[in-house]
């Protein structure tokens, strides 16, 4: 069974996503209300992906993303995946929420089966952004100020089957997934996605995914 955290400053909230998770057989191992206590409870329990709103006081989700990516630089065995879960849609705070080392990114309005299911993709392995901010998170690389990693070296050329595995990972799917969609043994998987991610100068896949709509290679 899936463990989460379930980060939010709204008691309610947290008691709606908890007894919807459990229903739908994820274990909720703990809760938090604020930055400070997330850390301590995500530290404690250890789960397989933490769900994080973004906007609470005192200590707000770009906060615990940071300490926790600094965390794991220390410590990989510390590495947790982070769904963002929020209201917010602001493009510019998906892209300091994926840039601080978010996973993914859901809007509260999404059903039961599309939070499982990004809960199970990130846990996997898998990255997944919202659909109905793709779109916007698209333009918004292309025509806004450039990112301070803009200086990265150009993007060498990907493969035809490089490309097909990049779509998929920009879709959320795991490495079995793409396995599955390709009809690719998982190690080739993860050599297509070790050569993706050293081709666009990327450490992760949210990272690799985020170069790769800015400089168009995703079309």
């Amino acid at each position: 069974m899936t463990r989460v955290v379930v980060v939010d400053d709204q008691a309610l909230v947290r008691q709606g996503i908890r007894t919807l998770l459990e229903i739908a057989g994820v274990e909720v191992a703990g809760e938090a209300g604020d930055g400070g206590e997330a850390l301590a409870v995500i530290g404690e329990v250890q789960p397989d992906v933490v769900l994080l709103d973004l906007r609470m006081p005192h200590r707000d989700g770009i906060w615990v993303l940071r300490r926790l990516r600094e965390a794991a630089a220390e410590d990989p065995d510390r590495d947790v995946p982070v769904l963002v879960l929020t209201t917010f849609d602001d493009d510019q705070l998906v892209l300091d929420a994926l840039r601080a080392g978010a996973r993914g990114y859901l809007l509260k309005d999404v059903t039961l089966e599309q939070l499982t299911r990004a809960v199970e993709t990130l846990a996997s392995g898998g990255t997944l952004i919202a659909p109905s901010v793709t779109d916007r998170l698209l333009r918004t690389l292309r025509s806004g100020p450039a990112p301070a990693d803009a200086q990265a070296p150009p993007v060498d050329p990907l493969t035809e089957r490089e490309l097909e595995v990049l779509r998929l990972m920009a879709e959320g799917y795991s490495n079995r997934e793409i396995s599955d969609a390709l009809f690719l043994a998982e190690g080739t998987v993860k050599n297509h996605v070790s050569a993706i991610l050293t081709k666009l100068d990327a450490r992760d896949r949210t990272r690799a995914v985020l170069r790769a709509l800015r400089e168009g290679v995703l079309g």
